[in-house]
């Protein structure tokens, strides 16, 4: 049965602060064509009035909004919606995944991208690459054995094997990503089921250590194979989680 898509986009925490409250009115009615291109944006004083908030957030919104390419500040007349805001950069929020839906998003997006990576990596990679992904490949193993979840060293692994493709675009779409490769980073949703945790945790070591032994034997396909299961395997545990309600981060 499908997941409802109330399930997959309640939020699993509040928004972080007033800044980021704002940043998200103001996007929302500037991408909804409220506030349309070339329209100055009310001043700071009735933004403060409408919204509740001090200068200082008004002014940090603001700023956020400009760097977006949302918005264009001009000298002495304020700041006005830009001329084309669908031409924003591309950007993923990158301070944590807020909703089951985010991380699907991303774990699909990661498919199209990492498949490829394991396969150039099966097929480019040379000896100090093998070197560095089993050395990180057994910290990730002795650190899950040891108790530990090895979020860290799960982006270590994935941002490697990006580097052996000997393509920099790659490493660097990872390093943009960043924590947010690891979903269980910032969505915590398995406090309450630690042995159904730990039995997650020693299948993403099997998971490595396939794609690892397929970039080892040079297999291309083999590599593409195993990737494709790892990061699908991901995609549909979050989608379990999220039909089952489980969508809600635990408190502290």
């Amino acid at each position: 049965m499908p997941t409802p898509d109330n399930a997959l986009k309640r939020p699993l925490s509040p928004p972080t602060n007033l800044t980021g409250m704002l940043i998200e009115r103001l996007t929302d009615e500037i991408v909804d064509g409220k506030l349309a291109p070339r329209t100055r944006l009310p001043t700071e004083q009735a933004l403060m009035r409408t919204h509740g908030v001090s200068r200082t957030v008004v002014r940090e919104a603001i700023a956020a909004l400009r760097a977006e390419g949302l918005v264009e500040t001009r000298q002495g007349s304020g700041a006005f919606v830009a001329n084309d805001p669908r031409k924003r950069p591309f950007r993923i929020d990158l301070e944590g995944l807020r909703s089951i839906a985010q991380v699907v998003d991303v774990l699909e997006l990661r498919v199209c991208v990492e498949v490829e990576a394991a396969g150039l990596a099966a097929e480019r990679r040379v000896r100090a690459d093998l070197a560095r992904l089993r050395e990180i490949s057994h910290r990730f193993a002795t650190t899950i054995d040891a108790g530990g979840q090895a979020i860290d060293i799960d982006f270590e692994f994935h941002s490697a094997i990006g580097s052996a493709t000997r393509n920099p675009y790659f490493s660097s779409f990872l390093a943009f990503l960043g924590g947010i490769i690891i979903p269980r980073r910032s969505i915590h949703l398995d406090a309450n089921r630690p042995a159904e945790f730990a039995r997650y945790l020693t299948r993403l070591k099997r998971e490595h250590a396939a794609i690892l032994d397929a970039i080892v034997e040079s297999d291309v396909a083999a590599a593409r194979t195993a990737m494709r299961s790892h990061l699908n395997r991901g995609r549909d545990r979050y989608l379990r989680l999220a039909d089952t309600g489980e969508t809600r981060a635990p408190p502290g």
